[in-house]
């Protein structure tokens, strides 16, 4: 039975795995892989079969959304120095390769 949920989550991947490379550039893709895979894990840890699948659908839906959210909104260089704006409206000095390209 284990041997099932483990073939079945490695199918579930190589489905996915053509998807994920272009995801996986973006914030909320990385975080929907990284979470998706380490609800698996824990879940498959903690309850078997059925566990790994929950826990990788609700891994991956918890990264996506963590991953897609940011401290600080963009930054921008003034009075030559480079600034980050925050969310909060608040602008505070930031390290020059961020504003650099």
């Amino acid at each position: 039975m284990r041997w099932v949920a483990i073939l079945i989550v490695l199918l579930g991947l190589a489905a996915v795995m053509p998807l994920t490379d272009a995801m996986a550039q973006s914030s909320a893709g990385r975080g929907a892989v990284i979470g998706g895979a380490s609800g698996a894990i824990i879940g498959g840890a903690i309850g078997g079969g059925r566990g790994a699948a929950i826990g990788a659908a609700v891994g991956a839906g918890t990264g996506a959304v963590a991953g897609n959210q940011r401290s600080v909104r963009y930054y921008y260089w003034r009075h030559n120095r480079c600034w980050a704006r925050l969310r909060n409206g608040q602008s505070r000095h930031a390290s020059n390769h961020h504003c650099r390209r």
